[in-house]
């Protein structure tokens, strides 16, 4: 079997799954949101937005929602990519290219390259974060130092506050 994966999240794609839908358990909508924590609004969007293709059964019009293997597992890596801050085009383009690469090194090379960004971004946002803590400990400093130089201790400034 072929994996696929953000890390530890992975899907697995056998032979004869050209339809979206492997063998095996088939959910719901409702099973599959459960399962996910997620809203069945949530979910449909990814249908809409060509994340997720269920199978249709019935006759009802468009048919009842069957989610396979391939959904459940396209939808682990959907929620994962969420979390790691990827857009969702980010992760229908990674999603379309195993599809279109048995070897999955496109794949592989796209995700890789979206997650260089990632840690970029991340890590100028960590500075930021360090800068700004360092900024605000400085000024509790300041203000503890001139509260002092006036006779004001922290104990006394708190309880005024509440008094």
């Amino acid at each position: 079997m072929d994996r696929l994966s953000f890390g530890n999240g992975a899907m697995e794609a056998g032979e004869g799954d050209g339809d979206g839908c492997l063998s095996g358990p088939r959910l719901a909508i409702g099973e599959l949101a459960g399962e996910f924590g997620l809203t069945h609004r949530t979910i449909r969007h990814y249908e809409d937005e060509g994340l997720l293709s269920p199978e249709r059964i019935g006759t009802a019009p468009g048919g009842t929602r069957v989610y396979g293997h391939r959904d459940r597992a396209r939808l682990a890596l959907i929620c994962r990519g969420k979390r790691l801050g990827f857009s969702l085009a980010e992760i229908k383009d990674f999603l379309n290219l195993y599809d279109t690469d048995d070897a999955q090194i496109e794949q592989m090379r796209y995700m890789r390259s979206i997650a260089r960004r990632r840690i970029s971004a991340l890590e100028q946002q960590l500075a930021d974060v360090e800068q700004t803590l360092a900024e605000l400990c400085t000024i509790d400093t300041q203000i503890s130092e001139h509260l002092s130089r006036n006779g004001i201790t922290e104990t006394q400034d708190m309880e005024e506050k509440h008094s």
